[in-house]
């Protein structure tokens, strides 16, 4: 029961694109080993990369979620941005075998047999991968608070891939090179066959190689800055903010810092109160602003400091913080 309440908490999005790329994998690896083809090799070792690497997330994600602890009081919400370097590791390799392969076969280029298999293979693994893509997209969606629904889900994952958590973007971004790989898989495989060039076979597998390239270039930047430590981005930021003020007793917004750790922010804070209150009453309010606060799915702890008005206003919803 442990075991399976640990894997509860692990990121759905990257579980269920770990198990549909898992199955593709050992179904391309089946075709690419019977048909020879360069192209079904490449979408395979894709394929094998995306299964280890959201795996590996899914497993980290898991480990996220752990309840802090004395040893580590910040909790455990930067693991997965490490899990996620680690893929980004096995993905680079995937890449640099994945574009040797293809030079191999436009240096020797020769044809692979089986072509309506292939045909068939890569036509479903579009279909699976597609499936996976748009569920991501539905967690984007979902994680960044956004309304939007049926054809509207797409253009608004794009715009908000940012406010979602590592793991999901993980799955967003592999599984647009996945999708758009195995569409490329299959055009290099059909133009070969029916146009005697050959070659083509090891062109289509090159590029994909050079499309893991890009995956992993952009994964690895984005948690590495995850790594250090950064800031939330504006809309969270406001959104903190917001509840902060809505607040009657609080006039005003001192300072703040929010984090993001994983998935998830760390709001430090000092918040002005209107004169006059004794120190119950300014105490009891922080604890009352703190617990609206963490009423936020997306917020994991909060610490605030108060201090009396200075009758000017610092921060506004709707621009920056002034700073002194």
């Amino acid at each position: 029961m442990a075991i399976v309440d640990f894997l509860k908490r692990g990121n759905k999005s990257s579980g269920i694109a770990a198990l549909g790329n898992t199955g593709l994998t050992i179904t391309k690896g089946i075709a690419a080993a019977i048909s020879g083809s360069g192209a079904m090799f490449a979408t395979t070792m894709h394929s094998l990369a995306d299964a280890t690497n959201q795996g590996f997330v899914f497993f980290g994600s898991a480990l996220a979620e752990k309840e802090p602890t004395k040893r580590f009081p910040a909790g455990f919400g930067r693991v997965v941005n490490l899990f996620v370097l680690v893929a980004v590791i096995i993905v680079s390799i995937m890449a640099y075998e994945t574009i040797l392969k293809g030079w191999e076969i436009i240096q020797q280029p020769k044809a692979s047999s089986n072509f309506w298999m292939n045909v068939i293979v890569l036509s479903i693994a579009v279909i699976i991968d597609g499936l996976v893509l748009i569920k991501a997209m539905k967690e984007v969606v979902r994680e960044s608070h956004s309304s939007a629904e049926g054809l509207q889900i797409a253009p608004e994952a794009f715009k908000n891939i940012q406010y979602a958590a590592p793991p999901t973007r993980l799955v967003f971004y592999e599984d647009i090179i996945a999708t758009f790989g195995a569409i490329l898989a299959l055009i290099f495989v059909v133009l070969a066959n029916y146009t005697g060039l050959y070659f083509l076979d090891g062109v289509g597998t090159m590029l994909i190689g050079l499309l893991l390239i890009v995956i992993a270039l952009k994964l690895g930047y984005d948690n590495t800055i995850g790594l250090i430590g950064v800031a939330a981005p504006k809309k969270v930021t406001d959104r903190i903010a917001d509840i902060i003020l809505n607040d009657n007793d609080v006039e005003d917004i001192k300072a703040m810092r929010i984090l993001q750790e994983g998935r998830q922010y760390h709001v430090e804070s000092y918040i002005e109160l209107t004169k006059g209150l004794s120190l119950d009453e300014a105490d009891d309010i922080k604890l009352r602003v703190r617990e609206s606060i963490l009423e936020d799915p997306d917020i994991d702890d909060v610490t605030l400091g108060v201090i009396e008005t200075d009758e000017q206003q610092n921060w506004t919803i709707d621009d920056e913080p002034q700073t002194e």
